[in-house]
């Protein structure tokens, strides 16, 4: 049910101003929670073509296609916030998303609006030493059974899992990335996990992926595992093309859709209905 979709009509839903606002431009993934009958969207957004910062904005929809911008934004501007991931747990907010540098770190709120920052996730190695200088980014959380876990990739060049009991210290699973690239054409180039949604016995990745470093076409595509390590992609890939990236899955009362988010949002709905 998650391998074929259609564009919605009106697509983008949301997008940059377009003008001279903190968030003229949006980028990466946005994510989004159904939350009590309405739907919050975080984004990152920008002002300029080399930006001294990238900050957290808010945005709120009765429907998931109208959007109306937090009149408070940014919600968050003390630090770069990029690329976000948001899971709400006995009531508070977490979200990991890339800092300065493609260095991943924590935000918690009670709210949703006003954000703490934890600092740099600390992410470890089987063994307890620490993995190797430079970017991990594009993190991904999934709680379960008291678990955090943690998938991040380095360089777009492969998916690793930590996982973590206190949200502090994080240790790979594996020392070998759980998603590799290739050796299908889609994917060759580079990949990064957007979220990870559990259904009928199955988790269900979605990520995205570049065939050519020279082409910068960006596709959603799909993978499946039943322990969150081991993973089959599906061979259909890539489930949505056209640059449309950095994609979110959202059950609504109509049923599923899918959300790409960069360069701005659009919605998909399964194709067989």
């Amino acid at each position: 049910s998650f391998t074929s979709w259609r564009p919605v009509a009106g697509n983008p839903v949301f997008r940059g101003t377009g003008q001279g606002t903190w968030d003229r431009k949006i980028r990466e993934r946005g994510f989004i929670l159904p939350e009590e009958g309405r739907y919050t969207l975080w984004y990152t957004g920008y002002d300029g073509d080399r930006p001294e910062r990238m900050s957290l904005g808010r945005a709120t929809s009765d429907d998931g296609k109208v959007w109306r911008r937090d009149p408070g934004n940014p919600v968050f501007r003390e630090g770069w916030v990029e690329d976000v991931c948001v899971a709400k747990v006995d009531g508070t907010y977490q979200m990991v998303a890339e800092g300065r540098g493609d260095i991943a770190h924590r935000l918690s709120s009670s709210d949703g609006v006003h954000w703490v920052d934890h600092g740099s996730l600390e992410v470890r190695k089987v063994d307890g030493s620490p993995i190797g200088p430079g970017s991990f980014g594009t993190p991904t959380i999934w709680f379960e059974n008291g678990v955090w876990h943690l998938f991040y990739e380095r360089g777009d060049l492969g998916v690793w899992l930590a996982t973590s009991r206190d949200l502090k210290v994080f240790t790979n699973v594996r020392d070998e990335p759980v998603l590799a690239r290739g050796p299908e054409p889609f994917d060759r180039a580079a990949i990064a996990v957007n979220q990870v949604v559990r259904r009928d016995g199955f988790y269900y990745m979605f990520y995205h992926a570049l065939a050519d470093p020279a082409v910068r076409d960006w596709t959603t595509n799909l993978a499946r595992s039943r322990d969150l390590i081991h993973w089959e992609k599906f061979p259909g890939n890539p489930i949505v093309g056209d640059n449309c990236s950095s994609a979110v899955l959202v059950p609504t009362p109509a049923g599923d859709r899918l959300y790409t988010m960069h360069p701005d949002v659009k919605v998909f709905e399964p194709a067989g209905r």
